[in-house]
């Protein structure tokens, strides 16, 4: 059994684009610990990052750049095939970015996250994680790199020497491997706010989750990956930092305080 009475909650915002909205980054940023900014090539533009930047910055929570394939049409969620140099120009590109709007902000970007596509290459590719890992080692090698538990991306992270950061997810399905099922795939995202509650609960203090063919998945995770581009997310994230709380876990960044 692998538990813990500490995690960090993090999701994906600044996704839309131009006049086109996603999600409520604003009341979002108000229930979770760690911001995963979109960074303008999957989705995100200069006036929305910096939107949500300043509104992180003002709520003490934690920027993270969240990086992916160059796929607006997309939303980067489609794999592209990119050459391992190219791609550790792109991520250092897009982490820059981002990192530039945060300091006007008073902030900073402080660890990275892979988007999408790019996130699920990484997990399980080791030249996308090692490119990943790469560009973040050449930007910055105090950033931590979040990925999925047990992921090709964190085994990359610590033979280049970086902090990994184990990551699950609060609304995916899971693979017996300990994978996330397909988009693609029927009930790969779950909806239920007292399921995904209860279902966090048990992957804190147990370290387990049950994957879709029953099975049970051990899941060693620092952080929880609520999305908000989903319908429901804020009730979803508010009834999972609920129960959290209600059983005792203390919700905080991965990142020093210090930092």
């Amino acid at each position: 059994m692998t538990a813990t009475s500490v995690i960090d909650l993090n999701s994906d915002l600044g996704e839309g684009f131009g006049r086109w909205s996603l999600g409520d980054d604003e009341a979002m940023l108000g229930l979770v610990t760690s911001a995963n900014v979109a960074c303008g090539f999957h989705a995100g533009d200069p006036s929305i990052l910096r939107r949500v930047c300043a509104q992180a910055a003002e709520r003490g929570v934690v920027i993270g750049a969240q990086v992916g394939y160059r796929d607006l049409a997309g939303f980067g969620r489609r794999h592209i095939d990119v050459e391992p140099g190219e791609l550790v120009d792109e991520v250092i590109y897009q982490i820059g970015a981002l990192d530039g709007i945060a300091r006007v902000e008073g902030a900073r970007v402080a660890y990275v996250k892979p988007h999408g596509a790019l996130y699920n290459d990484a997990a399980s590719t080791r030249a996308t994680a090692d490119a990943v890992a790469e560009a973040v080692d050449l930007y910055d090698r105090s950033l931590p790199l979040v990925g999925l538990a047990g992921s090709e991306l964190l085994a990359a992270a610590r033979g280049a020497g970086l902090t990994g950061v184990a990551e699950a997810f609060a609304d995916r399905a899971y693979t017996s491997e300990g994978l996330l099922v397909s988009r693609r795939e029927r009930g790969a995202v779950l909806h239920d706010p007292a399921q995904i509650a209860a279902r966090c609960v048990r992957l804190v203090t147990d370290g387990t989750v049950v994957a879709v063919d029953g099975s049970v998945v051990t899941v060693a995770a620092q952080s929880i990956c609520v999305h908000g581009d989903t319908e429901g997310a804020v009730a979803v994230a508010a009834a999972v930092r609920r129960e959290l709380e209600a059983a005792g876990i203390a919700i905080t960044s991965f990142v020093p305080s210090s930092s």
